[in-house]
């Protein structure tokens, strides 16, 4: 399907010159980095942009800065990349798990971190990984530089916090402090490029505290607070991951629609919940599935 809406393309040399573009066009441009979402929408008429703004040549974004608490991941560094970096498994393994269920190995190949957080749609993989990180998005645009944490990043499906002429520069990942084990979980139709039915990010650190975030069960991706307040101070056992799995109900607010009906996302986010706890305090003792191994 060939692209049938017309629109001024810029490709900027410096991340200046690319602030200074999109906010010229008083937020109708789009910023154009991996463009697996974008080219699809444009080809669909459902983005009618006037003017595209490619960003790849800004080779500031396309690293990932390691400090001592936090890895700041450029806007440009993709999925691929993100699988392929071993700090990345060590230090961040859920986000390491959470990236190798994104799509397809071409979308991966060419799909970025900040485009997918960018996209906002209900079922991106990587934000209930970015979540129980206590992810941060650094952004830029004509008043200057600021940060948001991307719990308040998204707004509803498909719309996020982003200003007018804004840009996301990249998403500073939390270490936690704490020795930590963690997974996620993912609902799919088949193995391949499928959109999450359910997705379902765990941490459980050693001092007996939980971080549980999921997506594709209500507008947008976030982290269940009630489950997290239950669970928080306590060890884990079959007692109370059950209580936990009771307060589901009322976490969550998934659909019926061409993937799965609610009811169906409804139970399968207890038996993940479930499975997801468990494999993450076994992986904090040092035993579990292995990484990157399916809990469904």
């Amino acid at each position: 399907m060939p692209i049938a809406h017309e629109f001024d393309y810029h490709k900027p040399k410096t991340l200046p010159e690319a602030v200074k573009l999109l906010a010229e066009y008083r937020g109708k441009a789009k910023p154009l980095a991996g463009g697996t979402d974008l080219i699809v929408w444009l080809k669909g008429g459902l983005e009618k942009p006037e003017a595209v703004v490619d960003i790849k040549a800004l080779r500031e974004l396309g690293r990932i800065v390691w400090k001592k608490d936090e890895a700041l991941i450029g806007a440009l560094i993709t999925f691929s990349e993100l699988i392929d970096n071993a700090d990345v498994r060590k230090k961040l393994p859920v986000l390491w798990e959470a990236s190798r269920t994104v799509a397809s190995v071409g979308v991966r190949n060419r799909a970025t971190l900040a485009g997918n957080i960018c996209s906002a749609v209900p079922s991106l993989d990587s934000a209930p990984a970015l979540l129980v990180y206590d992810a941060v998005v650094h952004l830029q645009g004509p008043r200057g530089k600021r940060q948001m944490p991307l719990k308040d990043f998204f707004m509803g499906p498909k719309k996020t916090a982003l200003a007018p002429g804004e840009l996301v520069t990249g998403v500073a990942v939390r270490i936690p402090k704490k020795k930590s084990g963690g997974c996620y979980a993912k609902l799919g139709r088949y193995a391949g490029e499928d959109l999450a039915q359910v997705g379902l990010a765990v941490l459980a650190l050693a001092d007996n505290t939980y971080r549980v975030a999921h997506c594709a069960v209500g507008p947008v991706a976030r982290r269940a607070e009630k489950i997290e307040g239950l669970l928080n101070g306590k060890r884990l056992s079959d007692i109370l991951l059950e209580e936990a799995v009771r307060l589901v109900d009322k976490e969550i607010s998934p659909i019926s629609d061409i993937r799965s009906s609610k009811e169906y996302r409804l139970h399968m986010t207890k038996v993940m919940l479930r499975r997801a706890l468990w494999a993450a305090v076994n992986r904090l003792a040092g035993s579990g599935p292995v990484a990157g191994s399916s809990l469904i």
